[in-house]
């Protein structure tokens, strides 16, 4: 681990005298090595007085590693037209260095620096590489909406040092420190605004549309996921708070997803569905990680896993039809079928992945949450099948609005090249090779 840190390190010093080529290829060495700590290390290992993990930890690093390899390769424009080329590879290293520091550290506080940390990388990738004009403000309105809900967080863990004079994870938890409401408020806050939990996702959408594909993927793909990483580290600490009174955190959950599915059946802006989609499914996250269950807490594990790699498969495939037709109307986009019918098939299969067809990741991970959700309370159910109705609605919408209808491309237009096909494949692949290994994220908790 200590080595993989290292060799991150050295590799976000090397941009400004290595190749594009040689940064991606260091990036997925470290992916398949971060492979090696899933299957190796299951349970907690600590490497050093400050690093260390278990499943968790190591899963969603891995997924951080995957997804930044795979942003250079589909941010070739930038390399290609020589847009400031090592700077961005600069800051898509150092978004790594912080993630594999927020996700492997042990202390409260070194989180927390790490984890705003990684908006700095996001926000400059926006602010500079976005292409519209209200970049600027979605960049600033990003960074101070979750800024400033993170600064409670700060106030609870100097008050954990005060107590207790720590505030490493397992010292706390093998202590057993238990925590009364006003805190879990202080606590929870700065996660429910990044995992996010509906009524506090205004910020999402927007910072979606004005960034740039590597922006979009590793806002859908890795930083949404750390809220959820926050909650599972942190609501031991309230367990019996949870148990009493949480039921209001898991409605909220389940009934903003079901709102965001209607928003999702009314918008018009490609980008901004796929946004949308994103805060329904963190919602049913929400809800798994709040009933404590190790059905619930391993499915959303799974579920965030799997979104990761699907949310950034679409925006990848927004991508490539925004690249030739400068629009992310789907009155626009209509007949793609008809332009470009090779890329239909991957536009099919993501969509059917997003709404949790078999034999994704998603599938699993969802039927896990469903259990969970339903064992906490049967009246659940009318909301979980809603949810999965609206889902399936939304997700063909997009596909048919794209796909079907009249064509508006009257001009001849770049085909879609290897490049773009192997980058949907490798979302692909491992999307559906990890469900052979389903025991392993289930059984964790």
């Amino acid at each position: 681990m200590l080595g993989i840190f290292m060799f991150l390190f050295m590799l976000s010093l090397c941009t400004f005298v290595c190749s594009w080529e040689v940064i991606q290829f260091g990036l997925f060495f470290v992916s398949f090595l971060s492979l090696l700590f899933i299957y190796r290390f299951s349970g907690f290992n600590c490497f050093s007085l400050m690093l260390g993990g278990d499943l968790l930890s190591y899963s969603l690093f891995g997924l951080s590693c995957w997804i930044c390899s795979l942003m250079l390769m589909a941010s070739y424009k930038v390399y290609k037209n020589n847009n400031e080329k090592v700077k961005f590879s600069f800051l898509v290293v150092l978004s790594l260095v912080f993630l594999f520091l927020s996700f492997c550290c042990l202390d409260l506080l070194f989180f927390y620096v790490s984890f705003e940390s990684v908006l700095i990388p996001t926000l400059l990738m926006i602010i500079g590489w976005g292409g519209q004009p209200e970049r600027l403000q979605a960049g600033i309105y990003m960074l101070f909406y979750t800024l400033c809900a993170s600064l409670p967080f700060l106030v609870g863990i100097f008050s954990l040092y005060g107590c207790e004079g720590s505030a490493v994870f397992y010292y706390l938890e093998l202590k057993g420190v238990s925590m009364g409401w006003f805190w879990f408020f202080v606590f929870v806050v700065a996660f429910l605004v990044k995992l996010p939990m509906f009524l506090f996702h205004l910020w999402l959408p927007k910072a979606h549309v004005e960034a740039p594909i590597a922006g979009s993927m590793v806002l859908a793909g890795v930083l949404l996921k750390l809220g959820g990483y926050g909650l599972f580290r942190v609501l031991w600490l309230f367990q019996s708070f949870v148990k009493s009174q949480g039921g209001w955190l898991v409605s909220v959950g389940l009934i903003g997803g079901l709102f965001t599915s209607f928003i999702c059946m009314r918008q018009v802006d490609l980008k901004s569905l796929i946004a949308y989609s994103s805060v329904g499914h963190m919602g049913i996250v929400l809800g798994g990680v709040m009933t404590l269950s190790s059905w619930g807490c391993g499915g959303a594990l799974l579920l965030m896993v799997a979104h990761g790699l699907c949310s950034s498969a679409l925006f990848c495939l927004a991508n490539v039809v925004y690249e030739r037709f400068f629009s992310r109307s789907l009155v626009l986009l209509s007949g793609m079928m008809s332009v470009f019918p090779s890329l239909a098939l991957w536009w099919f299969l993501f969509c059917v992945f997003n709404m949790a067809a078999p034999p994704s990741m998603n599938l699993f991970g969802e039927i896990s949450l469903m259990v969970s959700l339903v064992g906490w309370s049967e009246w659940t159910v009318v909301c979980l099948g809603m949810l999965s109705f609206f889902s399936a609605y939304y997700s063909l919408f997009m596909f048919s609005s794209t796909q079907h209808g009249k064509s508006w491309a009257v001009f001849c237009i770049e085909g879609v090249n290897f490049r773009e096909f192997l980058l949907l494949l490798l979302h692909l692949v491992p999307l559906n090779l990890l469900i052979l290994n389903l025991d392993l994220w289930l059984y964790w908790f």
